[in-house]
């Protein structure tokens, strides 16, 4: 099925890390999966439904275009797969810097980053 077909898959205030604290307790809980670009952390979250916070910096994509980017690729990527993810809160976080304007591969191969480190989160 087309995804446009599929509908709207919004990414509302529930799915989401809003609060610096919260970011804290998942960095604090020290649980993490590393990929080239991007460190995924999690923690469990007591069965509200994953939730999902993204940390982009700018030291390592210097052009907002890029961090847009990014993001959009993180968010499509989450709600794509948040049927299937565990009660957890998860941190997706560049790690190294990302060269200029992305083309059609280096978006596929972010993308699929991304998934792979979803898919790779304990059940």
């Amino acid at each position: 099925m087309n995804e446009a077909a599929a509908g709207p898959r919004p990414f509302g205030r529930r799915l989401r890390l809003l609060q610096a604290t919260e970011f804290s307790v998942v960095f604090s809980a020290r649980r993490s999966l590393r990929g080239e670009s991007f460190d995924l952390l999690f923690k469990p979250n007591g069965g509200s439904g994953p939730r999902l916070g993204l940390v982009i910096a700018k030291k390592f994509a210097r052009r907002a275009v890029m961090r847009n980017l990014l993001k959009r690729l993180a968010r499509e990527s989450f709600r794509a797969a948040a049927a299937g993810l565990a009660s957890a809160d998860l941190v997706l976080r560049l790690r190294r810097p990302v060269a200029g304007p992305a083309g059609r591969e280096d978006r596929r191969r972010l993308r699929a980053e991304i998934d792979g480190l979803l898919a790779r989160l304990p059940r």
